[in-house]
């Protein structure tokens, strides 16, 4: 699963705008035709919905994190636009996105949601786990979704309300 995102960094190394640009195509449904010869030179099928995305999301935002999974990329984003969880049952906007990706269904409604999110961590400067993410994608399930939860509602997250 890690050679896609080590061409991906050798082509953003090389600062390879071209395939960046027909790339980005990925995520926008009447462009996707112009990235599919780009998918190919990187041995991506033009089916793997998943890794498309993947390099759709890596070209849109390239900065990279390590470690943690989307629900910890998704708390840094609340973290960044300084939400404050309240005690009552009212959820911050990113709760509010977050339980609604946690919800979606694989495919066009899951990769919808994860461009808003995507493009909230660039905005905020919040690196992505895409080794991980990729991960998460191909196995998409109530496991996957329980340890996003986790990441984002665990009790380190929970004393930034009091901060």
């Amino acid at each position: 699963m890690g050679r896609l995102l080590d061409q991906l960094r050798w082509y953003k190394q090389k600062d390879d705008r071209g395939i960046m640009a027909s790339l980005r195509c990925v995520l926008v449904d009447s462009k996707k035709h112009r990235a599919w010869p780009a998918l190919h030179r990187l041995g991506v099928a033009i089916t793997d919905k998943d890794s498309a995305y993947i390099a759709g999301f890596f070209v849109m935002h390239p900065n990279e994190d390590t470690k943690g999974n989307f629900g910890n990329t998704c708390l840094a984003i609340e973290k960044k636009r300084r939400e404050k969880r309240s005690k009552d049952n009212k959820l911050t906007p990113t709760e509010r996105r977050f339980q609604h990706l946690l919800n979606a269904e694989k495919g066009a409604e899951l990769y919808g949601r994860l461009i808003r999110m995507v493009k909230l961590a660039k905005s905020n400067e919040v690196r992505v786990n895409y080794e991980q993410l990729e991960t998460d994608l191909y196995f998409w399930n109530e496991r996957t979704k329980t340890e996003w939860a986790a990441a984002f509602w665990s009790q380190s997250s929970s004393m930034h309300e009091e901060d």
